[in-house]
């Protein structure tokens, strides 16, 4: 059975920033592969393309430009907050908001995001909002573990 739209596909990868011989950032464990429906425009399109039509027991090898994959960092996700927005009942805790962590944040629909520090300021905080991918050629390096029809799942 060929990878195909609506086909439920589950795979092992690595990837990796620019090429196969750049950092590999993400990788599939053995005993806990990805799996997700074909076509459901949950992955990045270029990626789908590239997994078009293979079965299982086949690898591939997937290079994808940074505008094709994240985009490229943009400006205007580089979002100044009041500090009053990270407080809580102890107040404002300042390892939690060191530059360089991860927030947990929602957006206006309940989405979550998730924001860097960039810079801590006196009375507010600096998030890049960007994916963290965001400005990068990316490469998947990986192999095609199952494809099946949805009630085969």
């Amino acid at each position: 059975m060929t990878i195909s739209k609506g086909k439920h596909v589950t795979i092992e990868y690595q990837l990796f920033v620019g090429d196969v011989n750049g950092e590999m950032v993400e990788e599939t464990a053995e005993n806990n592969p990805f799996t997700f429906v074909f076509g459901e425009e949950m992955m990045l399109e270029k990626f789908e393309e590239g997994l078009s039509g293979l079965k299982a027991g086949e690898n591939f090898s997937i290079s994808i430009k940074c505008d094709d994959a994240w985009g490229q960092d943009r400006e205007d996700l580089f979002i100044e907050f009041d500090k009053k927005v990270f407080l809580d009942e102890d107040g404002v805790d300042e390892e939690v908001i060191a530059e360089g962590e991860i927030v947990p944040m929602e957006d206006d629909e309940g989405n979550e995001v998730m924001g860097v520090v960039v810079e801590n300021k006196d009375n507010s905080i600096v998030l890049d909002l960007n994916h963290p991918m965001a400005g990068e050629d990316v490469h998947f390096e990986g192999a095609v573990l199952e494809v099946s029809d949805p009630q085969n799942n």
